[in-house]
């Protein structure tokens, strides 16, 4: 392939037409010839540019709405004629082609019609046909032309053709023409995905998926591996929407354990109280509401003291000052919040290193979406766990039943359970958790840690007793013996919220009567691994 291949003809078609105008006058000032369509014909000339309509190259005018414009072997041809074979130029010179060296085409916004809840026949509308074909064609005979199909190009377009006497490099058409192929295999699986909900198909026969990169991070999980931050174009509030104000950049596992914490503070709803959450290594190691986000930070706070130092933590009201003070007064690495005052601002910019981040809201934890994980040769895909449990679904098994407090902090662990790696076991009192045990491989040793953890903290706090006396507890699966169960009871549970489901039920749910505990099941497990 030849290296430098000099710029002389442009066909620029463009939904998004963020700096279109001073791209095109940069051009035409190299003496570049521009071909145009529609709006973006229209749009060049009302700013004083020389433009001919496509129309006039094809002899054919833009038919049925526009859907007909560009699919035509004048422009087809002029994209995919290989300079240097004399069979394509012999063909381009008796059908009158001429050759395109530049396609600017940014395609229908499908994602933001989607996005904004259009009507399926509006959605329709906006999948482009003739974009992906030009720049599919384009991006083949990158040999000799360049394809942008994002405006931040613009500028790398013209800084190349600066320091190439008005040519561009293989090596730079070949990096367009990837971005290219990535961009219409984003657009073709946000179309696809987009038909299998409408129509109802949730186990497609073919499945995409696609991102757009939002960060380059320093490395993954370890600083041997590579890793990177992509979204995927969706509007959830949460870490990849979210403003950052100040800090460092986000790394890896930030990022994994900030939308780990938000996620597990929507859970609660901010209007009916402050909520905080403080997540390490992706498990919460301290959940709590309270009347004010201090009071619920403070709660949180104390049921693991030892694991919130440089923990990531999550707020469900603005961040104010009070409560940023607080923070203060430990390392922490990330805080996220819908919204901060200034005054909290102020406070949290002497902190250099904290990474403050807000957003416009909480994420819907009702809302269902697609959660993807690769193993060795494939994906699984699931919906989201958005499982929901009120009190109305609950069952009492036990000869006791738990009183209205006892319900309240039940159904509070078992929303923090539903946020904590299995095997998961939860301890809360008074709307705050107590001891949280996390990804063991026994349900027991689970309970057994969350316990110990209570009584490390009653020493650290000066409690003549551990808090799991007189508390709740949740098990994110059922109880398959009643060890587990008897392991929280010693530990001073006084009732207890599962899934049930297991073969021995009955001796659970009689070894829970007889240490005289209240059981209420939810006939739904919340696994996480």
């Amino acid at each position: 392939m030849t290296d430098l291949v000099p710029l002389r003809r442009a066909l620029i078609s463009v939904s998004d037409k963020t700096g279109l105008i001073e791209f095109a006058r940069a051009l035409d000032a190299r003496g570049v010839e521009l071909l145009s369509t529609g709006g973006t014909a229209k749009a060049l000339r009302e700013a004083g540019l020389s433009v001919k309509d496509v129309s006039d190259v094809t002899g054919f005018p833009e038919m049925m709405d526009g859907r007909v414009k560009t699919l035509h072997p004048k422009v087809h041809g002029g994209l995919l004629a290989l300079r240097d074979n004399p069979e394509h130029v012999a063909a381009m010179t008796e059908h009158g082609i001429d050759a395109i060296d530049l396609l600017v085409v940014n395609l229908y916004p499908f994602e933001a019609t989607v996005a904004k809840g259009a009507a399926y026949d509006d959605c329709i509308e906006n999948i482009d046909i003739g974009g992906p074909a030009m720049i599919r064609a384009g991006a083949k005979n990158h040999g000799f032309v360049n394809v942008v199909v994002d405006v931040e190009d613009y500028d790398a377009l013209l800084a190349e053709l600066t320091a190439n006497d008005g040519n561009t490099s293989l090596a730079f058409r070949q990096k367009l023409a990837q971005t290219a192929y990535a961009r219409t295999a984003a657009y073709d699986a946000a179309v696809s995905n987009w038909m299998a909900e409408a129509i109802g198909e949730t186990t497609p026969r073919y499945r995409s998926f696609a991102g757009k990169l939002a960060q380059t991070l320093r490395y993954g999980e370890n600083p041997h591996q590579q890793a990177a931050f992509y979204t995927d174009g969706t509007n959830r509030p949460g870490v990849a929407t979210a403003q950052q104000l100040q800090g460092k950049e986000l790394s890896y596992n930030n990022i994994n354990d900030t939308d780990a914490a938000f996620e597990l503070v929507a859970e609660f709803d901010p209007a009916e109280s402050a909520a905080c959450a403080i997540i390490k290594h992706a498990n919460p190691c301290g959940v709590a509401k309270g009347a004010t986000l201090v009071e619920a930070y403070k709660a949180a706070f104390d049921c693991d003291r030892t694991s919130a130092f440089g923990g990531i933590i999550a707020l469900n009201q603005p961040l104010d000052a009070e409560t940023a003070r607080e923070i203060s007064g430990i390392f922490t690495e990330v805080v996220i919040a819908p919204g901060a005052s200034d005054e909290a601002r102020d406070i949290f910019a002497a902190k250099k290193n904290l990474r403050l981040l807000i957003t416009d809201g909480l994420p819907n934890v009702l809302l269902g979406s697609n959660t993807v994980r690769q193993v060795s040769g494939g994906l699984l895909v699931q919906n989201k766990d958005a499982g929901f449990v009120g009190i109305d679904d609950l069952k009492v098994v036990t000869k006791k039943a738990p009183t209205a407090d006892q319900m309240r902090d039940l159904l509070f662990a078992w929303k923090v359970a539903k946020h904590v790696k299995s095997n998961a076991i939860v301890y809360v009192k008074d709307n705050a958790t107590v001891g949280v045990g996390a990804g063991q491989m026994s349900r027991v040793d689970s309970a057994l840690i969350a316990a110990k953890k209570a009584e490390r903290m009653a020493e650290v706090l000066g409690l003549p007793a551990p808090l799991t006396i007189g508390s709740a507890v949740a098990s994110d699966a059922f109880f398959p013996f009643p060890d587990g169960l008897l392991e929280a009871a010693a530990a001073g549970a006084t009732c207890v919220i599962q899934p049930g489901g297991s073969m021995r039920d009955n001796e659970v749910i009689a070894a829970a009567d007889e240490a005289g505990l209240a059981m209420v099941f939810t006939g739904m497990r919340h696994f996480r691994h």
